[in-house]
């Protein structure tokens, strides 16, 4: 019975139900609970990733995990940070989901997927451009696995994070490599 009031297990006992620090898992203490807000799925455990790909290409130009379970609007300094430090340039313009409302941003032009007003035709074509991107993110959760890390602790979901974002730029440019080749066959076969 000592045992049990000291360490992971003490605690897990212990907990009430509306603390700020619970624990969800014992074999990892650092899985926080996300709410999604979807009626399929409305709650997410494990860590938050920050996704930063380009509106035409959709190339991942930067990704980094939270080890914290910060409102999305807070990590959205933080996540162009990462995207100015990796490229070595500002991003002018940052479109985003409608959870990133009150962030702090203030360098960087933020468009959020409900703002109607005051836009122009390349401003409302970027919008539109913002639901194929969320097509891009799917496709690293189920076929890179970014819903599933197999590393331990923080320090794992971070580089598990940045993998996975070289997974999905290096089937890119597979992919344009191979649509390249067929195009050069294409040519060469024709008289």
């Amino acid at each position: 019975m000592e045992l049990r009031r000291h360490g992971v297990i003490g605690t897990l006992l212990t907990q009430q139900p509306k603390v700020a620090d619970k624990i969800y898992a014992l074999h990892e203490t650092e899985v926080y609970c996300i709410s999604k807000g979807k009626a399929r799925v409305r709650y997410e455990f494990g860590c938050k990733v920050s996704v930063a790909i380009t509106l035409d290409e959709g190339i991942v130009v930067g990704m980094r995990s939270f080890a914290s379970n910060h409102y999305d609007g807070h990590t959205l300094k933080d996540a162009l940070e990462k995207v100015g430090i990796l490229t070595d340039q500002h991003p002018d313009l940052a479109v985003v989901d409608r959870e990133y409302r009150g962030h702090d941003v203030e360098a960087t032009r933020v468009l959020t997927s409900e703002t109607r007003r005051g836009l122009t035709p390349k401003l409302i074509a970027d919008l539109r451009r913002r639901s194929a991107i969320e097509a891009e993110i799917c496709h690293m959760k189920t076929n890179g696995l970014l819903s599933r890390c197999h590393l331990k602790g923080d320090i794992g979901d971070a580089v598990f994070a940045v993998l996975n974002a070289c997974d999905h730029n290096i089937q890119k440019i597979l992919a344009h490599l191979r649509a390249w080749l067929a195009w050069i066959i294409a040519t060469l076969r024709t008289p």
